[in-house]
């Protein structure tokens, strides 16, 4: 194997030692593990090598694979200096005394689920005390193997141990099902493009390998959509995000441009995502949930339901059509969903008419098949094609999963009791701020844990097994029912982490096949260490200390000043004294960052577009000292010391157009720049220090 002379210079002999604990319990579980004797250790300097033969194989190749591993490495191992990835022959076993790490490919070996439906997600790993061979029958597959080395290694540090050390043996893993994601309701609450892609990398640590992501809906509130007379619908928020090029026949059905994602936003964020193994399924959800369609083009609008579409008007489904024709070209998953729930069931023939012309629409123009969300649409004489793909999320609002999989319909499980997250708040707390673990670990019939075969919590003739030839799989859905101003993106963010990590362990490996599986205490214990450790992203927005605790420092007075720290997440303290001039007493900023900006006026918080009042007025040519706290579920303000009387950060949210409820804010701390956007006056003595 050829290595250039200067990487002979700097690789370092791999150490050799006795791993006794075996493999780490991570998230999701692997399949086995057989150990052998002695163990690799990752020596200060370590090469990553990809067989010449397939580097170029699959989008993204191996190659891209390796280069973003090599990143995520050296990201979780910090003592670890890696050579450039190499492309050579692979030669098992052969590295001449030098630390490697192989990425190889057998595309003869069938991996398979749960069903035994082959799939390209499997991989096995040989651990040698000279090497480490990572080799699937796709890129994927080894992608996903790198997950589990990284896991490993984040573990063991976070263990406090110096080293690390993977055990010799061979592990062999593949997922128990084909689709494992999370769904983003995006449409009633807009997302940075740069979040999303954040949000998939952070997924893609534990094998997650989908978003579904909801791009356009409304909010519902029923006065203004259905009220005899009432034109409120035409002002009720509703959002398309896919922004169509400027002179395109339907620019005029995105009204929020600066919330909507250009092609070529879009396209980087589904390149970030597709690098780290998730694909993005799109959904432009009709003829339900369709008030941003008919607020361009009311003439569409089902007469008395303005967020539905009027099926048999000669106009609709043509326009339907020329909006996916826009977008199609953007989308590189294999399937798109159109929506289809919750509509007129009293329509139900024009509804399963337009349900299967536009999967025979989607595949005549892109290839691409279609899914549904589950919506029981009662018809004597028309059924839903069995190419399309039935999302199930409700009983008994859909027909019985059960019976569509015997039917021969392919289904991902969504059910809403086990999967259902709304942002900050939901209705009477139906649904709960992350997925419910004692749900999730031990809530299904027999007490074994809830798994995607599970549709019921209560009765098992509704359940299926893990090996159902029709199962898909199951997404996990994070609703945003109150819109822009009841979350930031991070407070999102706070509500999937953990989530996230829970899913991927029973969407992967299940929970009542293999004996490899997690119990609840293992997973509490890997996922603090895991949701720290994991590369690429930087979600929990955490900085290093300058010394302590402490991340500012800055006793002198300021006007304006320039920090290299772009945000804080909480929790933290964020301690000051401020003085406005009379003459702009009302206007500027106190701190901005890359999350959040504190203003002067009303001592207003700005995140994800939205304004957070305080409701206190700064008084002029005086010093205040203001100390804002902040965890992941409120941040206050101490004004002069005074701890008897905190003042709460809120926002107003509008439950259903029903009633009105107050929900706390979380705000990652502004820390970009002291000072600016007008602002005149003195701000001293801040401080920033990590906890609330």
């Amino acid at each position: 194997m050829a290595f250039p002379t200067s990487a002979l210079l700097l690789l370092l002999t791999a150490c050799s030692g006795v791993f006794a604990g075996g493999l780490e319990p991570q998230i999701p579980s692997v399949a086995s593990f057989k150990p052998s004797n002695g163990a690799f250790e990752l020596a200060p300097i370590v090469q990553i090598v990809v067989d010449i033969k397939y580097a170029a194989r699959g989008t993204p190749s191996l190659l891209d694979f390796a280069g973003t591993f090599r990143d995520d490495l050296q990201a979780v191992v910090p003592y670890v200096a890696l050579a450039p990835v190499l492309e050579s022959p692979f030669v098992p076993d052969i590295t001449f005394g030098i630390p490697t790490i192989y990425l190889t490919l057998d595309t003869a070996h069938e991996y398979k689920l749960f069903n035994g439906k082959p799939t390209d997600e499997g991989y096995n790993i040989q651990v040698s005390k000279s090497s480490v061979t990572i080799t699937g029958s796709a890129p994927l597959g080894v992608w996903w193997g790198t997950r589990t080395l990284l896991q490993q290694a984040a573990l063991q540090l976070g263990q406090g141990k110096k080293k690390v050390s993977f055990p010799a043996g061979s592990i062999s893993d593949s997922p128990g099902w084909e689709v494992r994601g999370f769904m983003l309701d995006a449409g009633r609450h807009w997302f940075e493009a740069s979040f999303i892609g954040d949000l998939c990398i952070y997924a893609s640590f534990f094998k997650i390998n989908e978003l579904h992501l909801h791009a356009s809906d409304n909010l519902w509130n029923p006065a203004f959509l259905y009220g005899e007379g009432n034109e409120g619908w035409k002002h009720l928020y509703a959002a398309f995000r896919f922004q169509p090029p400027p002179g395109s026949p339907i620019e005029g059905l995105v009204p929020r441009k600066n919330e909507s994602w250009t092609k070529q936003d879009f396209a980087a964020m589904q390149t970030t995502c597709a690098k780290h193994g998730v694909t993005i399924m799109p959904e432009i959800d009709t003829p339900g949930h369709s008030l941003v369609i008919n607020q361009w083009k009311p003439e569409l609008m089902e007469n008395g339901a303005p967020d539905h579409l009027n099926l048999s008007y000669p106009e609709t489904i043509p326009t339907i059509k020329s909006i996916w024709d826009q977008f199609l070209p953007w989308f590189s998953a294999s399937e798109v969903s159109i929506g289809a729930d919750e509509y007129d069931a009293s329509l139900a023939n024009d509804y399963i008419s337009f349900v299967n012309e536009m999967s025979s629409y989607i595949a005549s123009k892109a290839g691409k098949s279609i899914r549904i969300w589950g919506t029981n649409e009662p018809s004597k004489t028309m059924s839903v094609s069995k190419d399309i793909t039935i999302q199930h999320w409700d009983f008994p609002g859909d027909d019985i999963p059960v019976q569509l999989l015997k039917k021969g319909y392919r289904v991902i499980n969504s059910e809403q009791f086990f999967l259902y997250l709304d942002g900050k708040t939901s209705e009477d707390n139906q649904f709960p701020q992350e997925l419910n673990q004692d749900l999730i670990w031990a809530g299904a019939p027999g007490g074994k844990g809830w798994a995607p075969n599970i549709f019921s919590p209560t009765d098992p003739t509704n359940n299926t097994t893990p090996d159902d030839p029709n199962l898909r799989g199951s997404i996990f859905a994070l609703w945003n029912d109150w819109g822009n101003n009841a979350t930031t993106a991070l407070e999102i963010y706070y509500q999937l982490a953990r989530s996230i990590a829970v899913f991927g362990e029973k969407a992967w490996a299940g929970s009542d096949v293999r004996q490899t599986q997690l119990t609840r205490a293992q997973f509490d214990a890997a996922y603090p260490l895991l949701n720290a450790a994991a590369p690429g992203q930087n979600l929990n927005r955490v900085v290093k200390s300058v010394h302590g605790n402490i991340v500012l420092d800055l006793p002198g007075a300021y006007t304006s000043l320039k920090t290299l720290i772009p945000s804080v997440g909480p929790p933290y303290t964020l301690s000051f004294s401020v003085k406005p001039d009379s003459k702009a007493a009302s206007t500027g900023l106190l701190f901005s960052g890359a999350d959040s900006k504190l203003h002067v006026a009303n001592l207003t918080f700005e995140a994800t577009g939205q304004l957070y009042a305080l409701g206190y007025v700064l008084p002029t040519n005086k010093f205040t000292s203001v100390s804002v706290h902040a965890t992941r579920e409120y941040t206050y303000a101490i004004i002069n010391g005074d701890k008897a009387n905190p003042h709460y950060w809120y926002t107003l949210m509008d439950i259903w157009g029903d009633y009105m409820a107050l929900g706390n804010m979380s705000f990652a701390a502004p820390t970009a720049q002291i000072g600016g956007d007008g602002f005149r006056g003195t701000i001293k003595d801040i401080k920033l220090t990590l906890g609330g």
